[in-house]
């Protein structure tokens, strides 16, 4: 079972739903989870801030923030995930945002990205990530990690009961 399957199958269970805000995937996000048959169960929709200023206008993400860091930071993910999930109506919202190359943006190399999670209760989490390879191995690598960001917090405290119960693994 694939990692989205996975989650949206948790989503559905509990009777919440998630919505993704994107920048350098580019809907990779959105359809790795509308491949998945009965998806609407859970997937809200999403919304592709490819460009910065979209970022603040539709996203909500603060226009200083933006203009003093750029839009690859770990603070513009995590409100690029809350706005997501307030403006499309979700519980969960999730974002990507960073460098998939082949140059630099805002100072960052390539393989630079920052992924979010944020909750029911409007709190989250976030990972920077250091990426290795080609453009479409870095956007694929930053699909794998969002959603496996947004399932270790749907699985919360029993993941870490599990994995020490199990050995380390």
């Amino acid at each position: 079972m694939t990692t989205a399957a996975r989650v949206l199958g948790m989503l559905a269970e509990r009777g919440e739903t998630v919505a993704v805000a994107e920048s350098l995937t580019g809907g990779l996000v959105a359809a790795e989870l509308t491949a998945v048959p009965g998806a609407s169960n859970a997937f809200r929709g999403s919304v592709t801030a490819y460009a910065t200023e979209l970022k603040h206008d539709v996203l909500g993400v603060e226009e200083t923030l933006l203009a003093e860091r750029g839009a690859v930071n770990p603070e513009v993910a995590s409100q690029m995930a809350a706005g997501v999930r307030t403006v499309l109506g979700a519980g969960w919202g999730i974002a990507t945002t960073g460098v998939a190359g082949p140059g630099p943006q805002d100072g960052q190399p390539a393989g630079t990205v920052h992924i979010a999670v944020c909750g029911p209760d409007g709190t989250g989490k976030s990972a920077a990530l250091r990426l290795n390879g080609t453009r479409a191995e870095i956007r694929r690598e930053s699909v794998r990690s969002v959603l496996g960001l947004l399932l270790d917090e749907l699985l919360g405290p029993t993941r870490a009961q599990d994995t020490e119960q199990n050995g380390g693994n």
